[in-house]
C-alpha cells in the first residue's frame, strides 16, 4: 500500500479495459452538480496560480494566456470524463520541473504527456515499485523551491497589505483545502484592497496657507466621513483648491458634501478654486 499503484497492461487490446463510460443518470442530480461545479472551480484557480508561477520562473519573462489555458483545460476535461479518466490541471511541479530541465515552449508540456503515456504502457512493472514516499519527496523540494524563505521575506518587505493576506491563504491552505484557504485568501484580499482605496482616494495637503484637496481613482461613500473630517479642519481665510483630474469615479454623497463646503466657504471666508470636476460644482 505503499507504493505506486498503475494498472499493468500487457498489451494494447487491455487499454479498452480502463476505458469506463460516463453515467448520464446522475446529471439531474444536485449532488452532481455541486461536484461538477466544486472540480471545475478548483481545477480553474490551481491552474491559474500554476499559470502565475510559471510565467514568475520564466526567464524570458512571457505571459501565458490565461484564458486560452482554461478553453483547453475545459476541453481536455471533458474529452477526459467521456472515457472515465480524470480531470486535469496545470501542475506547478511539473511546470517547475520543464524550467529547470531547460524547456522553453509548449512542446516540453506536450513530450511531458508522451512520455508519461509510453511509461505507463511499457514500464508499469517498473513504477510499481517506486516507494509514495519518493514521491512525497519530490513534492517536498519542489513545494519548498517555489516557497523558500526569501519568497516570505520579499513578501515581507512590500508591506503589510501584501504580508498579511498572503500568510492568511498559506495558513488557511495548510489547515483547510485548496478551495477554502483561496477563498478565505481572496476575502482577506478584497478587504486590503477595499481599505487600500479608502485611505488613498482623498488626500489633503497644505503649503504656506493654501490648501490642495485631491480626489483620486473611485472616491465612493466609504470617504465621506475622512473628507468631512479634513475639509473641517480647514481654518478660516485659506484658499482651497479642489482637484479631480485623476478621480474616475465620485460618489453623489461625496459631491454633497463638496458643494456643502462650498455653500459654507464664504462664512469662513475660505477662497475655492476648482479643478478637473466632470460636473459643475456649486459656485462659491
Amino acid at each position: 500500500e505503499h507504493l505506486v499503484s498503475i494498472p499493468d497492461v500487457d498489451q494494447l487490446s487491455d487499454l479498452s479495459s480502463l476505458v469506463t463510460f460516463p453515467d448520464f443518470g446522475m446529471i439531474g442530480s444536485l449532488d452532481f452538480w455541486l461536484i461538477a461545479v466544486t472540480v471545475a472551480v478548483i481545477a480553474s484557480i490551481e491552474t491559474l496560480l500554476s499559470l502565475e508561477a510559471g510565467d514568475k520562473m520564466d526567464p524570458q519573462k512571457r505571459l501565458s494566456p490565461s484564458s486560452r489555458e482554461l478553453v483547453a483545460q475545459g476541453a481536455g476535461n471533458t474529452l477526459s470524463g467521456l472515457i472515465g479518466g480524470l480531470p486535469v490541471t496545470a501542475v506547478i511541479v511539473r511546470t517547475t520541473a520543464n524550467i529547470t530541465s531547460g524547456a522553453k515552449t509548449k512542446l516540453s508540456a506536450i513530450c511531458h504527456g508522451i512520455l508519461l503515456l509510453v511509461l505507463v504502457i511499457g514500464i508499469a512493472e517498473l513504477l510499481n515499485l517506486i516507494p509514495l514516499s519518493c514521491l512525497a519527496a519530490v513534492l517536498f523540494f519542489v513545494g519548498y523551491k517555489l516557497a523558500k524563505p526569501s519568497v516570505f521575506v520579499h513578501e515581507y518587505e512590500k508591506g503589510m497589505n501584501q504580508f498579511i493576506p498572503f500568510m492568511v491563504t498559506i495558513s488557511a491552505i495548510l489547515f483547510t483545502d485548496l478551495l477554502i484557504g483561496i477563498g478565505i485568501g481572496m476575502i482577506f484580499g478584497i478587504f486590503f484592497v477595499i481599505r487600500t482605496n479608502y485611505q488613498k482616494s482623498v488626500s489633503v495637503t497644505e503649503l504656506d496657507g493654501m490648501y490642495l484637496v485631491k480626489l483620486q481613482k473611485d472616491v465612493s461613500f466609504l470617504n465621506k466621513a475622512p473628507l468631512m473630517r479634513h475639509l473641517a479642519e480647514i481654518p478660516n481665510g485659506s484658499d482651497v483648491v479642489l482637484n479631480a483630474t485623476r478621480a474616475r469615479f465620485i460618489d453623489h454623497d461625496i459631491q454633497e458634501v463638496l458643494n456643502d463646503f462650498i455653500e459654507t466657504s464664504t462664512d469662513k471666508n475660505i477662497t475655492i478654486t476648482i479643478e478637473g470636476f466632470n460636473y459643475k460644482l456649486k459656485e462659491s
